[in-house]
């Protein structure tokens, strides 16, 4: 099950999982481009559906488990790549701010709690968290925070369902081109941003070989030291946000 696969990564998700002989349950809230693009991994519609869904509803939730239950029988991997952030600007002036916690943490958190306890009954499944690398270095306030939330998470279930034959491992991705980062300064200075893909693949390896953590494009992985030197850190992030606000 995968959610967020109507665009970017999710999207690239699908295709890659597809390609691996994955049968899939894709949900999204933008039920056309999720309709088309399960049709086209799937024309027979029955290795791959489709199930309009948001995260952030809890009905919409238990919907989506009871739809990939009723058509499969189980669930093995559940993949919580459903995302939003704020779109740039102090967080404090938006009024829905906390939607960005719903989405991004409490709905992967509730989503696990549906699909876990057959998958620990059965001593199989995967879960697989997508978080990113602004949930090892603080950069953007509450979208930060959500991120930050997802890896803590995580690494605790996987501590909680050590030995049960649950697997759980994060995949957090820097900066690649997807709407959410369409408009980010990296894109207006015309530097180069890798595709969705590389994420996608890194949720298929992650599916085949369990790891706690896979961190991409690899280069980020210097980032996350940044927050063991934050006399360094600190003013560079900073400058960003000083130069956003003007």
């Amino acid at each position: 099950m995968l959610t967020g696969a109507s665009s970017g990564i999710g999207e690239a998700a699908a295709y890659d999982l597809s390609a691996r002989g994955y049968a899939l349950v894709l949900a999204a809230r933008r039920e056309d481009r999720l309709r088309r693009l399960a049709r086209e991994l799937d024309p027979s519609g029955s290795r791959v559906i489709a199930v309009p869904c948001d995260v952030a509803d809890p009905a919409a939730r238990e919907a989506l488990v009871r739809a990939a239950l009723q058509h499969f029988g189980r669930i093995d991997v559940l993949v919580n790549n459903a995302g939003v952030g704020l779109g740039g600007g102090a967080w404090w002036k938006d009024p829905d701010f906390a939607r960005v916690l719903h989405v991004n943490l409490e709905a992967a958190m509730a989503l696990t709690a549906l699909v876990l306890p057959p998958m620990v009954e059965r001593g199989q499944g995967h879960i697989v968290n997508v978080a990113s690398v602004a949930g090892q270095v603080a950069t953007e306030g509450v979208y930060s925070a959500s991120k930050f939330g997802v890896r803590g998470f995580s690494f605790a279930l996987r501590r909680e369902l050590w030995g049960s034959g649950v697997a759980v491992s994060v995949v957090s991705p820097g900066f690649v081109r997807t709407e959410m980062t369409a408009g980010s300064r990296l894109n207006k200075l015309g530097l180069p941003m890798p595709g969705p893909e590389v994420v996608a693949q890194a949720i298929a390896g992650v599916l085949a070989r369990p790891r706690r953590e896979v961190t991409v494009p690899r280069l980020y992985r210097l980032a996350a030291l940044a927050e063991a030197l934050p006399a360094l850190s600190d003013p560079l992030i900073a400058r960003g946000y000083s130069a956003r606000r003007r």
